[in-house]
């Protein structure tokens, strides 16, 4: 296996681009391999790496289905559902609180 072409960050060369950028031109990697790798350097970790794919290659995003808009709508409302109280939340709950910031909080308004 060869190693991967390593640009600095803002300086890739035309045709290729990250996922986002893909998507952003209605397209999707299609399961070809990474062609190249962007680093950004950090000051106290490693540097950031994004993976760039050839745009030639890339292939349409699939359009979305009556099916898929319905799952994912499901999925959507299973997230602003609280736990705790059962209460649509009104947003998505944070993993990292694992319910609505009432219940969070708690009757003083200090996390529990």
């Amino acid at each position: 296996m060869s190693a991967l072409p390593v640009f600095r960050w803002r300086l890739a060369p035309d045709g290729l681009a990250t996922r986002r950028q893909l998507r952003a031109l209605g397209l999707r990697p299609g399961g070809q391999d990474v062609a190249a790798e962007l680093q950004r350097p950090r000051r106290r970790r490693g540097p950031l790496v994004a993976y760039l794919y050839r745009i030639d290659r890339a292939k349409p995003v699939r359009p979305m289905t009556p099916a898929r808009r319905a799952a994912l709508a499901k999925a959507n409302a299973a997230q602003r559902v609280c736990p705790a109280c059962q209460r649509d939340a009104g947003y998505r709950i944070p993993r990292s609180l694992g319910m609505c910031t009432p219940c969070h909080d708690g009757p003083t308004g200090v996390p529990a």
